[in-house]
């Protein structure tokens, strides 16, 4: 099966939707099109789908990302990771979440921090999450098999009402008093992925990484996690090249995403 071009920059084309279940699933959709005799234009690196409304919008681990209609950003990436390799998913999480914290910096100020592993906060409060989920391909080049990569981006914009089981969530319009055009916000940060995304499959990992690690929330304090029936104290270190999130308290322990939950 042919690799599709990586020709457009990202944002490039910007399908926006009135009311969709969820932007990664019409983003796979368009993927499976591209496998269709009638369908190779379907899928297109630097494809963005932005909508005004997610009926069922799709967060970590199986969760619902919950967001009013004409609020907020409810965006899906649709990249071909080319020449990353499938060993290197951690190399692209980095990259999106230095790219959403930049954005969102600008706006919100030094407060802005990254939870591992790659949550949007704004200082205890969650403000975005990411979502990225990959089509990995059979045969024998690392290189050649991860095919595409969905990253879907979630941030409150203007609301200031949440549910009452979301009682950590902050917004950009309660952080600066201020209403925002989602649309061409969403637009901006596509800019700003693609300028991060071209210095990532340039070489410049280490770069996002050390950002990444500088932002990294509650980074050398000390935090309460749980593992299975365990919660403990521990103070936060780093975060590994590979993604392992470093803690040290009488020993050095390192957990993989899904290990660990936060006690905030």
């Amino acid at each position: 099966m042919p690799l599709p071009s990586p020709g457009n920059p990202i944002g490039t084309p910007f399908i926006e939707l009135q009311s969709v279940d969820s932007t990664n699933k019409y983003a796979m959709g368009l993927i499976n099109r591209y496998h269709l005799p009638d369908g190779q234009d379907e899928a297109q690196h630097g494809t963005s789908i932005f909508a005004h409304e997610q009926t069922s919008g799709k967060g970590q681990r199986g969760k619902n990302w919950l967001s009013e209609k004409d609020l907020n950003i409810a965006l899906s990436i649709l990249l071909n990771p080319y020449p990353l390799r499938v060993q290197d998913q951690f190399q692209l999480s980095v990259c999106i979440a230095v790219s959403v914290h930049e954005f969102f910096y600008k706006y919100a100020g030094d407060e802005t921090s990254i939870k591992w592993p790659n949550d949007l906060y704004w200082r205890d409060r969650k403000a975005g999450g990411i979502l990225i989920e990959n089509v990995i391909g059979s045969g024998q080049s690392a290189t050649c098999n991860w095919q595409w990569a969905i990253v879907g981006i979630g941030i409150n914009i203007n609301q200031t009402v949440f549910p009452d089981d979301l009682s950590n969530a902050v917004s950009l319009k309660q952080i600066t008093g201020k209403n925002y055009q989602p649309v061409e916000l969403a637009k901006e940060l596509c800019s700003l992925i693609e300028k991060n995304y071209q210095a990532l499959i340039k070489g410049k990992f280490e770069s996002h990484f050390n950002n990444y690690q500088t932002r990294l929330y509650k980074k050398d304090e000390k935090v309460k996690l749980k593992k299975d029936n365990r919660v403990f104290e521990t103070t936060i270190k780093g975060v590994s090249e590979t993604g392992q999130l470093i803690t040290q308290h009488s020993i050095e322990e390192r957990f993989d995403f899904g290990e660990v939950e936060w006690i905030i």
